[in-house]
């Protein structure tokens, strides 16, 4: 897996070192008229420290001294005002590196302090409350019920369901939400294309229009009416397109017995209940299913327009309807009713978003495809002319995700002759892999999942190889029980070597990178978060034995694994991904 490194601070750590540096820094030089920002960084090379600070460089040039003489004078008295400091028990040493980087190096008492708060806290470790009970919507996949979830649609519900569990571990009152288009011209060219694949069934040479939906899913509808006309509402496409109808009994008189509303009930019902099925057997729930015929009523519309209208947010032009989205910073602004009295799709959409404002929501997220990209704007205007500030209003673009197969893309279905539906990749690889696989790359960047690295049951793939160091604790403990070894949860003095101590940084980060997820609004960092977390932790299993003849250390190592599965285990939870015990 190739991963972007990411040095998760320990934050409060980081906020009393910054705050330290500055105190000291301005009464120990008062002749500095104005002090830059103390600025701290994770060096990439760990020889370096734990932080570093470049502020003896950025002085270079108001003292009139070169850096690395500027560091020394500010370490002489960091190093002094650290004795009497409430951080001497944090700091462990503070040394100066060329050009003039200021490198501070942590305690092994401070780096070990995170183990003892993870058991303080268990499955609440690093969730900080930066939500405050506000409430979020979050509107995510939201396909059209026409066809099958594509790959696109399976990204899109992976990172969204993701992005929801992780906005509601730190403290949001999170809503999800599907917003079914159930009308339009959509539903209509479905119901048809339905009927004349029944009316195909029963006479050969029907004519199917090429502007009709083509896939073998409408044969598997068509198929599945005929024998279960009666239950279809009760029935999902998946059961359906196994039915092995006898039309004998059936002709071109009983298919058009039925109204084209009938065929539309038919088909849309069908298509969402298999719709649901596969997105709950992808661990996606929502807990709102909105529909566009109640959300967005005629009368609702019309009632949209004259609040527009009498907001001077409307004017008629060329026989159509316009909505002053230029008033908000879009490039143009944007026909809401055309010179033929029909609504473009925009008009219906600020109902909804109409709609979600009146819910309650202080923030609505939108999580779209690429194709959305001229969207945003026109959007984000009608929210602010619905009264809202524009960022209350999030609008994420997830990016394409292309299927490789034996080092080639895939880009056709060879069961629906389509496009690659979200439940050949579910029957091909399985839920646990087909979500990460779709969040292991940042939502702005093109993702290629390959299959034949998906299925691997080895440490190439990067799913496996984070279960498997969840697992292996689980082997880990069982050996314990065997040698009657207790965990340690409060004292890891013990602990020293360089794999103990990196293995206990890093469970410091983790609530930076549940941070940085609502910083991005991408589930993202907390994907590289558990793999960088695994690989300390093979590393360290690899390097140290956990049980031995020292029962204190091998005590003490096993509090420090037990709290690195606490942590892997809420990670690999909020991602919607499974912790098996075993593997």
């Amino acid at each position: 897996m190739c991963t972007l490194v990411i040095f998760y601070m320990l934050s409060t750590y980081k906020d009393n070192i910054q705050e330290f540096i500055q105190s000291t820094l301005q009464a120990s030089f008062p002749d500095v008229a104005e002090w830059p920002a103390i600025e701290l960084e994770v060096p990439a090379d760990k020889k370096h420290g734990h932080f570093s600070c470049n502020i003896a460089l950025r002085c270079a040039k108001p003292l009139r001294k070169a850096p690395p003489v500027i560091a020394a004078d500010f370490v002489g008295a960091l190093e002094q005002a650290l004795n009497g400091s409430n951080l001497n028990h944090i700091i462990d040493k503070i040394e100066v590196k060329n050009p003039g980087f200021i490198n501070f190096f942590l305690t092994s008492q401070s780096l070990t302090a995170t183990i003892a708060e993870i058991y303080a806290q268990g499955e609440a470790f690093g969730q900080v409350d930066i939500g405050q009970g506000r409430k979020i919507g979050i509107e995510f996949v939201s396909a059209n019920p026409t066809g099958p979830l594509s790959i696109a649609h399976a990204r899109q519900a992976a990172v969204g369901d993701a992005l929801g569990n992780i906005l509601k571990a730190i403290g949001f009152d999170v809503t999800k939400e599907y917003y079914v288009n159930d009308g339009g011209n959509q539903i209509r060219m479905l119901g048809q294309s339905l009927k004349l694949r029944m009316l195909e069934m029963v006479q050969p040479d029907t004519e199917f229009p090429e502007d009709c939906y083509q896939g073998e899913y409408m044969k598997d509808i068509a198929r599945g009416v005929f024998e279960f006309k009666d239950q279809v509402t009760e029935k999902t496409l998946a059961e359906l397109s196994d039915c092995q109808a006898d039309i004998s009994a059936f002709d071109t008189d009983f298919v058009n017995g039925y109204s084209d509303e009938q065929f539309q009930d038919w088909s849309k019902s069908l298509i969402m209940d298999d719709i649901k099925k596969d997105l709950a057997d992808f661990n996606v729930h929502f807990d709102v299913w909105s529909l566009e015929s109640e959300v967005a009523s005629p009368e609702k519309i019309v009632g949209l327009i004259e609040r527009l209208t009498a907001d001077g947010y409307l004017y008629e032009k060329d026989g159509a309807l316009w909505f002053k989205s230029t008033d908000f910073g879009d490039d143009k602004d944007r026909v809401i009713r055309k010179s033929d009295s029909t609504y473009t799709y925009l008009t219906p959409d600020i109902v909804y978003h109409k709609n979600k404002f009146e819910r309650g929501f202080d923030q609505v997220i939108d999580i779209l495809g690429p194709d959305h990209h001229g969207y945003i704007a026109r959007i984000k205007a009608s929210a602010q002319a619905l009264g809202r500030q524009a960022d209350d209003l999030q609008v994420l673009i997830v990016q394409l995700a292309t299927i490789f197969r034996d080092g080639q893309a895939v880009s056709m279905s060879t069961r629906r002759g389509q496009y690659v539906s979200l439940r050949e990749i579910l029957d091909e690889v399985g839920a646990d892999v087909a979500r990460y696989f779709f969040l292991m790359r940042h939502i702005k960047a093109h993702l290629e999942f390959d299959l034949e690295l998906a299925k691997k049951e080895s440490s190439e793939n990067p799913v496996y190889y984070i279960q498997y160091a969840y697992a292996r604790i689980n082997s880990i403990n069982k050996k314990a029980s065997e040698s009657e070894i207790d965990l340690e949860r409060q004292d890891f003095s013990r602990l020293s070597t360089e794999e103990e101590l990196d293995l206990a940084k890093q469970l410091g980060g983790y609530s930076d990178a549940l941070a940085y997820c609502h910083q991005q609004l991408d589930p993202y960092p907390l994907v590289n978060y558990l793999f960088e977390l695994a690989t300390v932790f093979h590393k360290f299993y690899d390097r140290q034995r956990v049980i031995d003849s020292d029962t204190q250390l091998s005590a003490q190592r096993l509090g420090l694994v037990n709290a690195v599965k606490t942590v892997l285990g809420n990670g690999l939870a909020l991602l919607g991904i499974s912790r098996p015990d075993s593997m």
